[in-house]
């Protein structure tokens, strides 16, 4: 049974997904050592924000296959170190974005109607209406860092007040902006110098953090409010408690921070500072969303499916996950039989399409044709995240093609390796949409099923009787059952190509009886039962 390891607090409602997926172990406030050790021998991790999953920590847990983070963002897990040694991460970008995107207007409100001040001298037993005047979100411009799900779920809220809404995001479109009702700016700057609210919605990266800095800061309006409920190293807290303190910009709404908890009292004391505890996503709807949909993307993950949010994987929809299934057993088979085929080690590994895949699907299936190709000749974990991490640190040129539709096969699927000996070409079709066949192998035409032991001789007497009478004594001594018998129609130099397929294992000594038979060139052996799923 998998073993999976939860870091901190998950709703119970994950919990119960997780039980049914394996045994779960439930494990708190672990330091970097002590999370080392617990990873030994698990085959999942559920974390939250708050627990560092370093390189050390994926290395040594050697049948980790899946790291899942309770929630958006992922800055607290070395994906790179996940990617190199196949372990998946995944996140659960929806479960709380509603939740995030309400605290982030929320604040915004707090700040522009000074809520917090006001209700805290109200306590201290005075009615001082005057110092509390604020001011509206009407006709006020919010300006986006980021226009990802959170910032779109804000930007439509903020158009509900009124607001004007621009944002700043590289990897959105003008058109999807436009969608949403944004208006897309060219720079940060821009932005800054525009928003009357500068809320941050994008993921801290060496690229983000300290970005807002006592630059950025210096080029709002005296009277903007700075919103962050993304990640607390996006700003720098020294130049913003400066900016506050000098009346640089009005005020500040913080949910996050640099090192959490926060022990920056120099920034919290300020009296035009709102802070709450990193509660943007604490809603019992969220925690148990995330929960659950992380718990599920676990479950997913152990019982062989891809799950719906990978991170270090290329992302598929369900339609795209749909289109893409029928073709993994032909790619696996593909890779099965070029691996035992290839002479040498692979220099460059193409994999072209007749069917209308696009580029997703194609990345998805050139990683599961590596895995396959590299299966058994490559040591440590390797499955379709790091595959192509893998053919790179080996030298392995990937490529990708479209081909015209050749012998009648709409679904088809053909593969090129090149070695630094010779050049394999295997073409494999979808017959009837799901019926596998390897259909050619160099110049021969076969529909061979892929489900068995497959008998490859090459043979100058493949097609002169007496041959087949020959090899089923030869099998039929050992009591190896033949389940078909395939000749191409063509001979290349002079040698045929016969296909066998037999339901029993095929020693060496039965191979070197074929291999003696007269006129037999070359023979091998391929099993083909299991497509690597």
């Amino acid at each position: 049974m998998p073993r999976i390891l939860v870091c901190g607090s998950l709703a119970e409602a994950g919990l119960e997904v997780l039980r049914e997926a394996g045994e779960v172990i439930v494990r708190t406030d672990l330091d970097d050592q002590q999370l080392q050790e617990a990873v030994a021998e698990v085959d999942a991790v559920v974390v939250r924000s708050g627990t560092q999953v370093t390189a050390s920590v994926i290395e040594s847990a050697p049948k980790l296959r899946v790291i899942a983070r309770a929630g958006v963002g992922v800055d607290n897990i070395d994906l790179a170190a996940a990617t190199r040694c196949g372990v998946l991460v995944v996140n659960s970008p929806v479960g709380n974005t509603l939740a995030a995107a309400e605290h982030t207007i929320a604040l915004m409100l707090a700040a522009a109607r000074r809520i917090p001040q006001a209700a805290s001298s109200l306590s201290a037993g005075k009615w001082d209406r005057k110092s509390y005047t604020g001011r509206q979100l009407f006709d006020k411009t919010l300006g986006l860092v980021g226009l990802g799900k959170v910032g779109v779920e804000v930007a439509k809220r903020a158009l509900a007040f009124g607001m004007n809404v621009v944002a700043y995001d590289p990897y959105v479109s003008l058109q999807q902006a436009k969608a949403v009702g944004v208006t897309l700016l060219d720079s940060l700057q821009d932005l800054a110098a525009q928003a009357d609210y500068l809320s941050l919605h994008c993921t801290l990266t060496p690229e983000t953090e300290c970005m807002v800095d006592g630059r950025l800061l210096g080029m709002m309006k005296p009277e903007a409010v700075l919103v962050n409920c993304a990640r607390g190293g996006l700003v720098d807290e020294a130049a913003l408690a400066q900016a506050l303190r000098d009346g640089a910009i009005d005020a500040a709404a913080l949910d996050v921070f640099a090192q959490e908890p926060t022990d920056n009292t120099e920034l919290l004391q300020l009296p035009n500072l709102i802070a709450t505890p990193h509660v943007g996503a604490s809603t019992e709807e969220a925690q148990t969303g995330v929960a659950v949909d992380a718990a599920r993307q676990v479950a997913d993950v152990l019982s062989g499916r891809m799950p719906r949010w990978p991170v270090n994987a290329p992302p598929l929809s369900a339609e795209a996950l749909a289109a893409v299934e029928p073709y993994l057993g032909l790619v696996r088979s593909l890779g099965v039989l070029g691996r035992s085929l290839m002479s040498g080690s692979p220099r460059r590994v193409e994999l072209a399409a007749v069917a209308d895949l696009t580029s997703e699907h194609m990345d998805y299936l050139t990683g599961e044709l590596v895995v396959a190709v590299l299966g058994g000749i490559v040591e440590g974990t390797l499955n379709f995240i790091n595959a192509a991490t893998v053919a790179r640190e080996r030298g392995i040129e990937l490529a990708q093609a479209k081909i015209q539709q050749t012998g009648g096969y709409a679904n088809l699927l053909q593969v090129r390796i090149n070695t630094s000996a010779d050049e394999l070409l295997i073409a494999g079709a979808l017959l009837g949409g799901s019926d596998i066949r390897i259909v050619r192998l160099d110049g021969y035409r076969l529909e061979l099923l892929p489900r068995q032991t497959a008998v490859l001789i090459w043979n100058a007497q493949s097609g002169r009787p007496g041959f087949v009478g020959k090899l089923g004594s030869v099998l039929g001594a050992a009591g190896i059952n033949i389940t078909g018998i395939q000749v191409a129609p063509e001979t290349v130099a002079g040698i045929g190509l016969m296909a066998v397929t037999v339901a029993d294992t095929i020693t060496e000594p039965v191979r070197e009886q074929i291999v003696q038979l007269p006129g037999v060139e070359r023979v091998e052996i391929v099993d083909l039962s299991t497509h690597y799923s």
